[in-house]
């Protein structure tokens, strides 16, 4: 059983390289290598950042597939490459249909495909729902911690849209320390809003938990804010509702309008991924015809060239990158080979020799 994506040495006449496994990654599997690993993750998606920020990667543009007859669904395409000790490239495919949700299913489902760095083989398709709202929960949780230093932590947060990428972010913050006086839940759904309070308490969470109807009170009560919605455009507008200058985990990445980010200090992963699609800073960069309101990326903060300000609100604009999905797939991947228990499809590369 192979267990690793080795490089390949190049076959001759009495040395024929050996033929490539492809091991298919369940759910199940994928959750039981991630659970409890919240460190772990956050450690691996911070050495990512800093890999990205050096160069060490490579991370197209994001390909959306749109359909005229469901504007409101959508596929989308994040090709990557990551560098550094561990080189992986890859595919993930990911899926949002938010019409799944009243019939029971989870608006977002994925796979994830690995490349071999050497050959270019596949090596593993992950079911990746997980992985990604295990990136996008790590990345969040670290930008919470780096984009607080210099301001009192917060001990005041409110989860404005409660479906599982909120459930996820939670449950980073617990695993890294973090402790809340009042937690606070708002979403348009109260059935929803009802569903994540009864998480949180099950969940042994600390903090009296508070269901806001109002979307003004949850912000206004907040001191971390985090939108994790499916909104497709702005639709909280006004700037006084932040004067209280929160720290806002801008996860949905449509929720604010222009107006409000230009009231803020701005963080984002990277510019140019998340300065398109109409994201909240992609409509403040068409209304004012420049990028200054941006105030740097996440790695500027973690390498010390920019300081978030205590002033202003604080807002981290995250497009999600396909270089974490990569890293967090690789490190699933080995956990699992390392555990013996890849499931390896026999054969699935046929045509292996090139006169037959």
């Amino acid at each position: 059983m192979t267990t690793t994506s080795s490089p390949t040495p190049q076959p001759t006449a009495s040395h024929r390289a050996p033929a490539p496994t492809f091991a298919v990654i369940s759910g199940a599997q994928v959750r039981q290598a991630l659970h409890r690993r919240e460190k772990q993750v956050v450690e691996l998606v911070e050495a990512t950042y800093r890999l990205h920020g050096s160069g060490d990667s490579v991370n197209p543009p994001s390909y959306f597939l749109r359909f005229p007859d469901r504007p409101a669904d959508r596929i989308i395409a994040l090709p990557a490459s990551l560098g550094g000790p561990a080189p992986v490239d890859g595919l993930k495919w990911i899926s949002s249909f938010p019409a799944n949700v009243p019939s029971g299913l989870p608006r977002a489902s994925a796979v994830l495909i690995l490349n071999d760095h050497d050959t270019g083989y596949p090596f593993a398709c992950l079911e990746s729902s997980i992985v990604s709202a295990t990136r996008t929960a790590a990345s969040a949780a670290l930008a919470a911690d780096r984009l607080s230093h210099g301001r009192s932590r917060p001990t005041r947060v409110g989860f404005f849209g409660t479906g599982l990428i909120a459930r996820y972010i939670h449950t980073f913050l617990a695993g890294t320390g973090w402790a809340f006086e009042r937690v606070g839940v708002h979403d348009v759904s109260p059935d929803s809003a009802a569903g994540f309070r009864g998480y949180l308490e099950q969940s042994g969470a600390t903090g009296q938990v508070t269901v806001h109807e109002s979307p003004e009170e949850l912000i206004r009560s907040s001191d971390l804010v985090v939108f994790a919605t499916v909104a497709s455009q702005p639709h909280v507008t006004d700037p006084d509702w932040f004067t209280h200058n929160p720290l806002v985990l801008h996860v949905s990445l449509r929720d604010l309008a222009p107006q409000i980010l230009l009231r803020s200090a701005n963080f984002v992963d990277d510019v140019e991924h998340c300065l398109k699609a109409d994201t909240s800073p992609h409509l403040a960069e068409q209304l004012t015809g420049n990028r200054d309101f941006l105030n740097g990326t996440l790695d500027d903060v973690m390498s010390g060239r920019v300081s978030p300000p205590t002033d202003r609100p604080v807002v981290f604009s995250p497009f999600g990158l396909g270089v974490l999905d990569l890293a967090v797939g690789k490190y699933v991947y080995d956990e699992i080979a390392l555990a013996g228990h890849l499931h390896l499809i026999d054969h699935f590369f046929h045509e292996l020799r090139r006169y037959g």
